[in-house]
């Protein structure tokens, strides 16, 4: 089954859906700044677009690309900024 997530007023949407080795979600960011919490270790993936990340720990916003990749450990948050709408797959695992 597909579930649908509708975040920041819906500046943030995604759908969900189960694989053999977890929930993974698809779905886009729209121009804004965001934080989001972790309950589970997330694997980011940028599908489309830019987006400008602080992870936690880490006092240095990085930017990811297309095709690029970054992980946040459960039961901590991270920022985003994107300047234009970002297309992304998640994995929690």
């Amino acid at each position: 089954m597909i579930s649908t997530n509708d975040y920041f007023g819906g500046s943030v949407k995604s759908l969900g859906y189960q694989t053999p080795a977890g929930k993974s979600t698809v779905g886009v960011i729209d121009s804004g700044e965001y934080e989001f919490g972790t309950s589970q270790h997330e694997i980011m993936i940028i599908v489309e677009g830019e987006l400008s990340v602080l992870l936690p720990g880490s006092d240095e916003w990085q930017l990811y690309s297309q095709g690029e990749r970054f992980e946040v450990p459960a039961g901590t948050s991270f920022e985003v900024k994107a300047s234009r709408p970002v297309a992304y797959l998640c994995q929690y695992r």
